[in-house]
């Protein structure tokens, strides 16, 4: 998991996970095919989870956001939490692959093996 949440192929290390954005690429470095493990839901429903209750919920805490008007709080706190979301997102999602490498996955052979 560690390895899909820094971009890393899961199987190597050396690679890169993603092509473009959230677009899953075979690995250049050792061919392991890591677009053969579909994420599907999994990393929105954890981004949101984790964003949920690590940021939003500890926001409400504040009281300046029950001081200040609805329409400043709505309009300085969206486009931080978008930014933070879409941050967040890719991470998750090469934590996905990378779990899912490590529960199913078809290891490489080593070399020498």
């Amino acid at each position: 998991m560690r390895r899909g949440a820094a971009f890393r192929c899961p199987s190597c290390g050396q690679g890169r996970l993603f092509r473009k954005y959230l677009k899953v690429q075979p690995c250049a470095a050792c061919g392991n095919d890591n677009a053969a493990y579909p994420a599907d839901d999994a990393p929105p429903y954890f981004t949101i989870l984790l964003v949920g209750h690590l940021v939003i919920a500890p926001l409400l805490v504040f009281p300046f956001m029950w001081r200040m008007p609805p329409e400043l709080v709505v309009g300085v706190s969206l486009p931080i939490l978008t930014l933070i979301t879409l941050a967040v997102l890719p991470v998750v999602k090469g934590a996905v692959v990378g779990l899912q490498w490590g529960l199913h996955g078809k290891r490489q052979p080593t070399a020498g093996a």
